[in-house]
């Protein structure tokens, strides 16, 4: 979906060459729209060996078994999101320790993901039951016989 309206003012907006980039523009403020983003995150929480999945109760992915995560809210830091994210999911409280993997999908909403290994705090696994119906700490030997979302068996092996 294309931008036809200025966000700041309401004008129609009209494309105008920026940088040699056409980009939809406000003739009458400075507002260009440069784009549409979705900047989604996941986490790594190895305990006792064991990482933390989630099996997904909703599309995308509705089955599937992933690290948690979800997309940043616009007055979010993203350390904080991810954070809430877990706890909200899992019931597990998780710090950042590092970023971990980076997927960048340029498509009609350019998606960015971003993975954190992150260190357990306290908590034990129990899904929220709207967004995952299963959650847990698992060996490799035991992801061998779920279904693991393909993103997620990259992340665990190139991780660990």
């Amino acid at each position: 979906m294309e931008a036809k309206y200025c966000l700041a003012c309401g004008n129609a907006l009209k494309a105008r060459d920026i940088d040699g980039v056409p980009r939809m523009a406000c003739p009458a403020c400075s507002f260009v729209h440069w784009g549409n983003y979705s900047v989604g995150v996941g986490a790594l929480i190895v305990k006792d060996g064991k990482v933390l999945l989630v099996r997904r109760a909703q599309d995308p992915g509705k089955g599937y078994w992933t690290n948690p995560g979800g997309d940043i809210e616009q007055q979010e830091l993203i350390h904080d999101t991810i954070e809430r994210e877990v706890l909200e999911e899992t019931g597990i409280r998780a710090v950042v320790r590092s970023v971990v993997a980076l997927r960048d999908q340029p498509r009609a909403i350019h998606n960015i993901y971003i993975a954190f290994a992150m260190d357990y705090v306290c908590g034990e696994p129990a899904p929220d039951n709207v967004e995952v119906d299963a959650a847990g700490f698992f060996a490799l030997d035991e992801m061998e016989d779920m279904n693991v979302a393909g993103f997620t068996r990259w992340l665990v092996d190139a991780a660990l």
